[in-house]
């Protein structure tokens, strides 16, 4: 398991014998990332521009599973591995050092892993990316694992859709009892059409950001869009970038609007991600509205902070850390401070100093005998 998670269980108190195993499901696919930090500008054309920093992680939908085993939840991904060194090591990287249920995944002899080279400077990224798609399984015993239409039964499961695709599993999962948790990209086709969102039926929790909420539903206002959003989903929640975000629970009328923490972003790799898994917890937690929405805003904020996806996903040391330095820095905003109250109950007791040293780990070194 990671070390950033210390022994923190955020349904401590709401687990039962015959519930599932699995908290999480998700599948998508993983990418070797390669993300070079401390670069003073953009790389100009024709030099050669020299970097201060690099790190190598799984990305991709890695950067999800991470975040959400790194608070705590039982998470089950099931993905495509090159039988390249690259695949070797995000496997290891994800089973052994997070803890991530891979059983659902498979490994593709002679399929080479897909990769991305990000490269951060003022605050922003360019990525550049290679890969192909991988082949269908050879064997029978590998089909349900690369296209998983029996997921594992989970109390959540998260999909990205796509417009004019329908994923099977989603059916299955929330026939099985799964909350489906959603986000969607760019639509390409220019259509902005709800209705070619097939599995948004299925959905608990939609979580589109404020631009594909307002093409979605022709709206000029963020929270306009949520609320015709949730007449589609039962929750709707509309990132707002750095006013925070917005959401409009359709079954109860209840509506929460938190504003983002200002920090210093290095890289907003993987803040998307890592503000979906910190809803996620919060609502599989049973916590009030306001407080998922502030706790996906404060991961989200930790995230930004640190360079790369996966790399930065925050665990609970981190939000504990935090938590005991605001709590003592003179001049904080009582309500500010009382937003994140419901914290208190949930960390140590004791934190390490903030800020937090990350370990930035890179592909493993050669181990001669």
């Amino acid at each position: 398991m990671s070390t950033d998670n210390p022994g923190i269980d955020p349904l401590d108190g709401l687990r039962a014998p015959q519930d599932p195993d699995c908290d999480v499901f998700l599948t998508g696919t993983v990418f070797l990332d390669i993300v070079f930090t401390g670069l003073d500008s953009a790389p100009v054309r024709g030099t050669e521009s020299w970097a201060r920093g690099m790190g190598s992680s799984p990305g991709g939908v890695a950067n999800m599973a991470t975040a959400l085993a790194r608070l705590g939840l039982h998470t089950s991904l099931a993905a495509a591995f090159g039988d390249d060194h690259y695949g070797e090591y995000c496997w290891d990287a994800l089973e052994q050092g997070e803890g991530i249920d891979l059983s659902m995944s498979h490994t593709v002899p002679g399929w080479h892993s897909p990769v991305t080279v990000s490269m951060a400077y003022e605050g922003e990224r360019t990525m550049v990316s290679h890969g192909h798609e991988a082949p269908p399984p050879v064997t029978p015993s590998h089909a349900d694992r690369a296209f998983p239409r029996c997921p594992p039964r989970a109390r959540a499961a998260i999909a990205s859709l796509t417009p004019g695709r329908s994923e099977p599993w989603v059916a299955v999962a929330a026939r099985h009892g799964a909350r489906i948790f959603a986000d969607v990209g760019w639509d390409e086709t220019g259509r902005w059409d709800l209705d070619a969102l097939p599995d948004l039926q299925y959905c608990q929790a939609f979580l589109p950001n404020a631009e594909e909420a307002m093409r979605y539903t022709r709206t000029d206002c963020p929270r306009a869009a949520a609320r015709a959003l949730a007449e589609r989903v039962p929750l709707a929640v509309v990132t707002l970038g750095a006013e925070g975000a917005y959401a409009v629970d359709a079954e109860t009328g209840v509506t929460a609007e938190v504003p983002a923490i200002e920090v210093e972003a290095l890289d907003p790799t993987g803040a998307g991600d890592v503000f979906v898994a910190g809803f996620v917890t919060g609502t599989l937690a049973d916590w009030p509205l306001a407080d998922r929405l502030a706790f996906a805003g404060l991961t989200a904020a930790l995230s930004v902070q640190e360079f790369g996806g996966s790399l930065s996903a925050p665990g609970w040391a981190e939000i504990a850390a935090w938590w005991q330095r605001v709590r003592t820095c003179d001049g904080q905003d009582p309500a500010a401070l009382q937003r994140y109250a419901f914290l208190e109950h949930l960390l140590p007791a004791a934190a390490r100093p903030w800020p937090l040293r990350r370990a930035v780990p890179t592909i493993g070194f050669r181990h001669f005998a």
